[in-house]
C-alpha cells in the first residue's frame, strides 16, 4: 500500500483488482509501468470499507487536516477526532475537562470539508450553548457559520429555516423543532451533548431525540458524555438504543438489561451484579475515551465556566438592585470600603435571595442555576464539592439531590465532630456519600478532600485566599486525578469576579467599574 498525500489517495498493487472495485465504486485502475494499480481516495468511508476487508489504511484526517485554532491539539485530541470521523454513530466518554466540544468540532469541520456531511445539529444543555458551542466555532472555525435556536417557538423555526452550517439547541427544545428536522436531510449530523440526559427511555426527550435519529432520514450521531451511567449501570441502555440500535449487545427491551447488570434483593430493592461494567461497555459501543489524567498536557486544574441565565424574575429585581447601585454610585456613596457589601446585593439576587425592607428574606425562582449545578454533578466522574457564599441558599441547593445522591451540608453552625465525620466518609471511595455542599470559608484551610474531582462554585466571593484555598482542597498529595473547577454565573458583576479569582487578582473594585461604565452608556450590562 502507497500513500500519494498531493493526491489524497491509496495505491493497492492486487492480483486480483476486482476485490476492491467491485465493493468501492469510487476505486480506480491505474496504469503505472506496465502494472495495473488500485487508486482507492483515501476518505473515513473508503478507509473504514478497506479495513473491513484487512487492507491495511491509515486515517486520513491526521495526514490532511490543518487543525484550525490558536491551540495545538493533544495526541488524545487527535485520537478521538479520527475515531469520530471513522465511526458515523459512536460515544466520546472522555473526561469532562479534556475538550470534548473542539475536538468533535475538529471532526465535523474535516468531514464537512471533504463534503461527506453538510450541516450538524448540536443538542446541549443550555448552560453551553452559548459561551461553550457558540463561542468555540467563533473562536476557532470563523469559516464556520453557527445558529443557537432559542427563543419563541415560531423564533425558533424561523431560525432553523436560515441556511447554517452547525446550528444548537437546548435539550427542551428539541421537541419544537422536530417535525422539521423531518424535512431536513441537510442536517445529517446529530450531536448530543451529555447523551446521560437521554439514559430514560420514557421520557419526552429520549423519543424526541430517537425520532430525530433512527426515524427520519439517515443520520451520524455522535455521543457525547464523561459519565455515561451517573446513578446505575442501567442509565446506559436508553443511550445504547438511541446511538447505535444496530449494535448486537444492546437488548431490544431494557428489563433484560436490567437483569444483565442488577440483582433483585427485595421486593422493591436491586443491586449492581459483579461484571456490569462489561455489559455497559458493549452497550456503549462503538466509544472512545480518555481521562483528564491520561492527558498529561493538561494543566492541574481545568477552570470551566457554565453560563445560567436569569430568571424573569431575577432579572427585574436585578436590573432594579443594579440602578440604585448607580444612583448610589452617582451620589458618591459607594467607595472602596462599602463595595463588597454592595455587590453581595447582586450577587444575592443571581443566586436566588433578596432582602426586603425590614432584612425578611424573599425567595426568587433560580432554576436555571440549579439545573446546571445539577447537571455538572452528574456529569462528575468523582466526588464533587459545591462552595455557596451564602448560608441562606445552602438548603436549597441541598434538595436539588433529593435521595438520589447523598449529600451533606457544612455551613459555620455545623459542629466539629460531625464536620470530622462527613469529611472521614468523603474521602473514604467505597462510602456512598457523594456531595459536599459548604460555605468557603469552612473548608479553605487544612483539609484533604482528594476523593473529589470536581469543584463546583455556585457563586463566586471576594477573598481570593479563600477562594485558592477552597480549590485547592483537591489539589493536594493524594490527588490522582486533575480536577476540574466550574464557575456557575449568571451576570456581568459573576463573570468579572470569577476572571479576576483565576488569575489570581483582586477582586475589589469590579463593581466600581461596572458602574463606572454604566454611567456612560444607555444599556445596563446584565
Amino acid at each position: 500500500m502507497l500513500v500519494l498525500k498531493d493526491k489524497k489517495a491509496l495505491i493497492y498493487k492486487l492480483r486480483e483488482p476486482s476485490k476492491i472495485t467491485t465493493v468501492i465504486p469510487t476505486a480506480k485502475l491505474v496504469k503505472h509501468n506496465g502494472d495495473t494499480l488500485v487508486a482507492v481516495p483515501h476518505r473515513p468511508d473508503e478507509v473504514r470499507v478497506l479495513r473491513t476487508m484487512g487492507f491495511t489504511a491509515p486515517d486520513p484526517m491526521q495526514l490532511y487536516y490543518d487543525w484550525p485554532g490558536r491551540y495545538t491539539p493533544m495526541k488524545e485530541q487527535i485520537a478521538t477526532a479520527s475515531f469520530t470521523t471513522m465511526n458515523d454513530r459512536c460515544f466520546v466518554l472522555n473526561s469532562m475537562g479534556t475538550g470534548k466540544t473542539i475536538t468533535v468540532l475538529w471532526t465535523y469541520d474535516y468531514l464537512h470539508g471533504i463534503k461527506l456531511v453538510r450541516r450538524a445539529l448540536v443538542v446541549c444543555p443550555m448552560s453551553v450553548m452559548e459561551r461553550t458551542w457558540a463561542d468555540h466555532i467563533f473562536q476557532f472555525f470563523p469559516h464556520l457559520s453557527a445558529t443557537v435556536l432559542y427563543g419563541t417557538a415560531d423564533r425558533r423555526r424561523r431560525l432553523l429555516a436560515i441556511p447554517a452550517d452547525i446550528y444548537i439547541i437546548n435539550v427542551d427544545g428539541l421537541p419544537i423543532i422536530r417535525d422539521d428536522l423531518a424535512k431536513r436531510p441537510d442536517i445529517n449530523v446529530i450531536i448530543p451533548d451529555e447523551s446521560a440526559l437521554y439514559r430514560n427511555a420514557s421520557t419526552r426527550r429520549w423519543k424526541t431525540l430517537n425520532v430525530i435519529c433512527n426515524k427520519q432520514v439517515p443520520r451520524r450521531v455522535w455521543a457525547l458524555t464523561g459519565a455515561p451511567t451517573p446513578n446505575l449501570p442501567t442509565d446506559a441502555w436508553a443511550q445504547g438504543r438511541v446511538v447505535n440500535p444496530t449494535n448486537p449487545d444492546v437488548p431490544k427491551y431494557f428489563n433484560k438489561f436490567r437483569d444483565m447488570t442488577m440483582r433483585q434483593v427485595s421486593q422493591f430493592k436491586w443491586v449492581v451484579r459483579e461484571g456490569s461494567t462489561d455489559a455497559v461497555q458493549a452497550v456503549l459501543q462503538p466509544a472512545i475515551r480518555y481521562t483528564l489524567d491520561d492527558m498529561v498536557d493538561l494543566p492541574e486544574q481545568v477552570f470551566v465556566t457554565r453560563d445560567v441565565e436569569l430568571t424573569p424574575e431575577q432579572a427585574t429585581t436585578y436590573k432594579s438592585m443594579l440602578a440604585k447601585l448607580a444612583a448610589e454610585y452617582e451620589g458618591g456613596q459607594i467607595i472602596a470600603v462599602n463595595e463588597a457589601v454592595k455587590v453581595n446585593k447582586l450577587l444575592q439576587i443571581a443566586c436566588g435571595v433578596a432582602y426586603g425592607k425590614n432584612q425578611e428574606e424573599i425567595t426568587i425562582p433560580a432554576e436555571p442555576r440549579m439545573a446546571v449545578v445539577r447537571e455538572v454533578v452528574e456529569e462528575s466522574e468523582g466526588k464533587v464539592i459545591i462552595f455557596v457564599p451564602f448560608t441562606s441558599i445552602l438548603r436549597g441547593v441541598a434538595e436539588l439531590f433529593g435521595d438520589e445522591y447523598e449529600y451533606a451540608v457544612v455551613e459555620g453552625a455545623t459542629p466539629k465532630n460531625e464536620r470530622d465525620i462527613i469529611y472521614g466518609r468523603f474521602q473514604d471511595p467505597h462510602d456512598p456519600l457523594r456531595v459536599i455542599i459548604a460555605t468557603p470559608g469552612t473548608m479553605s484551610h487544612g483539609l484533604t478532600l482528594t476523593e473529589a474531582s470536581t469543584v463546583i462554585w455556585f457563586a463566586p466571593i471576594h477573598s481570593n485566599e479563600t477562594y485558592r484555598q477552597a480549590c485547592a482542597r483537591v489539589r493536594r498529595p493524594g490527588q490522582k486525578r486533575t480536577t476540574v473547577i466550574v464557575h456557575v454565573a449568571a451576570c456581568e458583576t459573576e463573570r468579572r469576579m470569577y476572571n479576576r479569582l483565576e488569575k489570581k487578582e483582586n477582586v475589589q473594585g469590579v463593581l466600581l467599574d461596572l458602574l463606572k461604565e454604566l454611567s456612560t452608556k444607555t444599556t445596563e450590562p446584565i
